[in-house]
This record gives structure tokens, C-alpha cells and sequence, in this order.
């Protein structure tokens, strides 16, 4: 795959509309910097109140912010002009520029693009999922929004994520579970698979409860919901799972490889070795991967 070749990949999304973005290098206050891109002052960018992304990890900023005060900022974010405050608003990278406030820099180079409300909030939309930054309650409201306020429908916006129409549906269909079952899948208590196995349940707050304090499995939750209604035994009680303690080095490695590829990185590791995965949607995306790890000029 050369970087010569023609370019494929998200139809109407990040590459349409934001155009091609000059290669990731560290860019640091002075260095030279690629064609179309700007420094602006970090006092003079917002950010956007209707940005999709609502959570963002103290711990995950204060490892970021020292990879920009060390090395720089490896991507640019994205803006446009704001609307009706001046100066820019965020469309790409709120959470790079959330880093480089704590580390204390004070220009952040950026590519500056005129786009309409829509395609702010799409984009915004499509670098979350792409990266998969979002919870799944807040990528359910985005694909609401999106809807009632812009007109979109859900095969438009599967098209636009590169996400079946099926795909969108379930995740909005998370959105009639009460608020409490929400939050538990937002702080990532419950996953999208508990909650969508609790979206048909009438005591879904009461079974969501279990489930988190038992620690039970998916289809350990699917149980639940089943022997819960009307005409079925009481559900049986399930033997919780024991806790799988995260690694604290393996998860900053992810986090620290994530931010320089952009796509989402897992890392299995384990006494005899293990692996590392890349998610990627689109093939710009792979394409991308393949030339840094064969050395190819980008």
C-alpha cells in the first residue's frame, strides 16, 4: 500500500471533510512545521459544549501532558473559527488540548478548517468512535443528536462511522435503560453487553445492581433478565467472577501508543509473551500503520 496510490477509506468523513493532514511528527514551539498548519495561542481555543465526549481520565491527561512537555505534540488538532465568541473552537483533539494546558504550553499547532455545526458534530463523532474514546451511552446521545437535530438517519450514520445500521439501533436502544443504569455503563461499570442484556428487563436498575455487585458475566446477566419475568422461577444466584486486576504499565503503554498511532491499541501480556492489537476502521488508517512499521516515508 503506498502512500502514492489513491486514497479510500471513510467516504464523507475525516478525510473528505477535513481534507489530508500532513504527517504525525512531533512538533514542538519553534520547530518547522508542515504546509497548512497554524500555531495558535491556547488561550484562544475553545472548547466545543457539544463535543460528544463528556468523560475524560485524570490519569491518562497527566501522562499525555508529560509526553507533549517532553516531546512535543505528535498530532495537530483541528478547529475552526468560533461561531460567535472569536478566537477557534475545538473540533478534533479537546483531549490533546486539555494535555497541553497542564504542560503548561502555551501554542498548540492546529489545522484550521470552515465547517458548519453538522460537520463539527460529526467529525467530532467520527475521531471519538475511530479511536474508540467513547463510552457507549455517549455515543448513543451523539447518534441522537445527530438524528433529531440534523435530520440523519441510522443507516446515514453507520455509513458515517463505518458501523453497521444494526450496529447504531442497539446502541440507542441503551437510551431507554433509567438514568442510574446509564451512568453504571458511562463510569464503565456495566458494559454495552450487560446493559443492552437489561434494556428489556422492568426491574433493569434492581438486576443491574446485582450484576455489578456480583460481578457477573454477560450471559450471566442474559440469565437474569430471562428468569426475572413474569412466569419464569426466580433467577438462581450465580456465583461472582473473581476481579481481574488491571496492569498499571501495560494500560499507560496502551494509552502512550494509542496517542502517537491515533487508533486504539490493546496490549496482552503475559509470562510466556503475548501480543498487540491495532483497531483500525478505515484502510487510510491501516495504510497508515503499515508504512510507520515498515519504515516507508509518510
Amino acid at each position: 500500500m503506498s502512500a502514492d496510490g489513491p486514497r479510500r477509506g471513510l467516504g464523507r468523513g475525516l478525510s473528505s471533510l477535513l481534507g489530508e493532514v500532513a504527517a504525525e511528527q512531533p512538533i514542538a514551539p519553534g520547530a518547522e512545521r508542515p504546509s497548512g498548519i497554524r500555531m495558535i495561542q491556547v488561550a484562544d481555543i475553545k472548547p466545543n459544549p457539544s463535543q460528544p465526549r463528556r468523560h475524560f481520565d485524570d490519569t491518562a491527561l497527566d501522562e499525555l501532558a508529560a509526553s507533549i512537555g517532553a516531546r512535543g505534540l505528535i498530532q495537530p488538532i483541528v478547529v475552526r473559527t468560533h461561531p460567535s465568541a472569536g478566537g477557534y473552537q475545538i473540533i478534533a483533539g479537546e483531549r490533546r488540548w486539555r494535555a497541553a494546558q497542564r504542560a503548561r504550553i502555551h501554542e498548540l499547532p492546529a489545522i484550521v478548517r470552515e465547517l458548519s455545526d453538522a460537520q463539527t458534530f460529526e467529525l467530532a463523532i467520527v475521531e471519538n468512535v475511530q479511536r474508540q474514546d467513547l463510552n457507549a451511552i455517549e455515543e448513543a446521545e451523539a447518534y441522537q443528536r445527530l438524528i433529531g437535530d440534523f435530520g440523519h438517519t441510522q443507516e446515514m450514520l453507520g455509513k458515517l462511522v463505518g458501523k453497521s445500521r444494526s450496529h447504531v439501533a442497539n446502541l440507542m436502544r441503551l437510551l431507554d435503560l433509567p438514568k442510574p443504569v446509564r451512568d453504571m455503563v458511562a463510569d464503565g461499570r456495566l458494559s454495552m453487553g450487560h446493559a443492552r442484556a437489561l434494556v428489556t428487563a422492568p426491574n433493569a436498575e434492581e438486576l443491574a445492581e446485582h450484576v455489578v455487585t456480583q460481578q457477573l458475566s454477560v450471559r450471566d446477566a442474559e440469565k437474569l433478565v430471562q428468569a426475572g419475568r413474569p412466569g419464569n422461577a426466580a433467577p438462581k444466584p450465580v456465583a461472582p467472577r473473581p476481579a481481574q486486576p488491571a496492569d498499571a504499565d501495560i494500560a499507560a503503554l496502551e494509552r502512550h501508543l494509542g496517542d502517537i498511532l491515533g487508533l486504539k491499541v490493546t496490549i496482552e501480556h503475559g509470562e510466556k509473551g503475548g501480543r498487540i492489537g491495532i483497531a483500525y476502521s478505515t484502510l487510510d488508517q491501516l495504510d497508515l500503520v503499515c508504512q510507520r512499521l515498515s519504515g516507508e516515508p509518510i
